[in-house]
């Protein structure tokens, strides 16, 4: 359980709450690119608890590449099924310019090597735990069954081996591993536990999306770096995670050629919301959110992403000259440059439909609401899905399989203006509205995580289909689920 202090630094790095990589200065007014997002800070808080956000290990922006991450080869392909081994591991890697970092990690890697996967074809991972402690893995937006969801206490102990299976009968989209082991997932995921799962869709290909070198999955988060190069945590410093990293290291630069290319954006930090914009009057258009392929591309002025949440956008460098550089801003500062250095043949586009979405399934008579409310208690230390913390012993939600509900989802933190989100296990759901409003622009498609602002409600509907057992439901802002801002769901047939 976390302390009171604790849960007063920590809780602020929310959409808005974090301006300019502190949680503890006042919220400031939307610029207008913000306010074109429809999610920019909008009100004023007083100050809480907490030191002053320190700078002093942030590394001059863009000494450094940006890497990607290398894509995993299977060690066995059968007629329906490749198998892939993932050692969990700790090392040492080059995350500052020139000093080594010791991280936990798949493949001793910051960022771990990426599963790059097709739809219909199953997978089996086994991960081995080289760490002395007990893990595990949970497919962050995957349709598994729950012995190979990431349960938090179903976990793979040091020195040992377990099987996961992903059906990926799921249509394509930008899913991502990471630990979730009870009471540890914040340090865990801080430390390096996490990386890419891309799902290729069986629809794609005609599509004729950038793909190949020209496909590049982007893993943002936020960190702060002790002077010898260690990596701090602890869920009161947040203010202190000053320094932004894209792919693992900080506000890298990245070459390019002057063509069309297609960016998956994830966003892991524990608590930060980005809020990306490009520089000299450039725009993304947005192609996929969690779920995979929009219905139809948005143009984006600004992307937000709430932790846990992905985006998928086509930045084109085509009208740029070889020598200009385009940075990709956050709030807070740069996040990542792009130098154009050569010029390239390009025949992918961008096509006026993507993925249409099948119409939303009847209610009937049995209609299902829910009201799921997200709240911290700065006295007790708590964080509360319904006023309850999390218990494993308790199932919170029962809902049969392949039924149909509507959740609506209410932020009660109004007096200390705490966003939140929330992520569920197992299914992609539409979003019906904000407040009543229409969902915001990239948000049309299937999503796994939703930000909902301080005092907000989102209305969402969602289908439980596939397989029985239990599953979670809980903030990603994940120092919160760590307090107790968490609940389990039980498909029943």
């Amino acid at each position: 359980m976390l302390n009171r202090r604790r849960l007063l630094t920590a809780g602020g790095l929310t959409l808005g709450g974090m301006v300019g990589g502190t949680l503890l200065l006042p919220r400031q007014e939307a610029s207008p690119a913000m306010a074109d997002a429809g999610l920019g800070p909008h009100r004023r808080t007083h100050m809480t608890h907490g030191a002053t956000p320190t700078r002093g290990s942030d590394p001059a922006p863009f000494r450094v590449r940006m890497p990607v991450p290398r894509v995993l080869t299977p060690v066995a392909s059968y007629r329906d099924v490749d198998v892939y081994h993932q050692d969990i591991r700790a090392s040492r890697v080059e995350m500052l310019p020139g000093v080594r970092t010791e991280v936990l990690g798949y493949g001793g890697a910051f960022v771990g090597p990426t599963l790059r996967v097709r739809q219909g074809r199953r997978v089996v991972v086994r991960y081995r735990n080289g760490l002395d402690r007990a893990v595990n893995t949970h497919l962050h937006g995957g349709h598994v069954a729950a012995d190979s969801d990431g349960y938090p206490m179903d976990l793979i102990e040091p020195g040992r081996s377990r099987f996961y299976e992903y059906p990926n009968t799921q249509p394509g989209a930008t899913l991502w591993y990471h630990d979730h082991t009870h009471h540890m997932e914040a340090e865990h995921v801080y430390r390096g536990m996490h990386g890419f799962y891309l799902v290729e869709g069986r629809d794609e290909r005609r599509l004729r999306l950038p793909s190949r070198d020209h496909d590049v999955p982007i893993m943002l988060t936020d960190a702060h770096f002790a002077p010898d190069g260690s990596l701090i945590y602890a869920p009161e410093d947040t203010p202190n995670r000053t320094t932004l990293l894209a792919n693992g290291r900080p506000r890298p630069y990245f070459p390019v050629a002057a063509r069309k290319y297609r960016f998956r954006l994830l966003n892991v930090s524990n608590f930060r919301t980005f809020h990306l914009s490009l520089d000299r009057d450039m725009t993304m258009t947005q192609i996929g959110s969690d779920g995979g392929l929009l219905p139809a591309p948005v143009r984006r002025e600004v992307v937000v992403l709430s932790p846990g949440e992905r985006a998928e956008v086509v930045v084109d460098f085509g009208p740029r000259r070889v020598g200009e550089q385009v940075v990709l801003n956050d709030v807070s500062g740069p996040v990542l440059r792009f130098d154009v250095v050569t010029r390239a043949a390009d025949d992918s586009r961008v096509p006026d439909v993507l993925r249409p979405l099948p119409p939303l399934p009847a209610l009937g008579s049995g209609r299902t609401d829910r009201e799921i409310t997200l709240k911290v208690d700065m006295v007790r230390g708590a964080a509360y899905i319904n006023d309850q913390v999390f218990d494993p012993n308790r199932v919170d939600v029962r809902v049969k399989r392949g039924s149909t509900e509507i959740w609506r989802v209410t932020n009660l933190d109004t007096d200390v203006s705490l966003d939140h989100n929330l992520h569920l296990h197992l299914v992609q759901f539409r979003i019906l509205d904000r407040d009543g409003a229409p969902p915001l622009p990239g948000e049309s498609g299937l999503k796994d995580t939703v930000l909902v602002p301080a005092g907000a409600s989102v209305r969402i509907q969602v289908t439980f289909g596939d397989f029985l057992g239990r599953y979670l439901y809980h903030c990603h802002m994940l120092e919160h689920s760590v307090g107790g801002m968490m609940a389990q769901m039980e498909i029943v047939p």
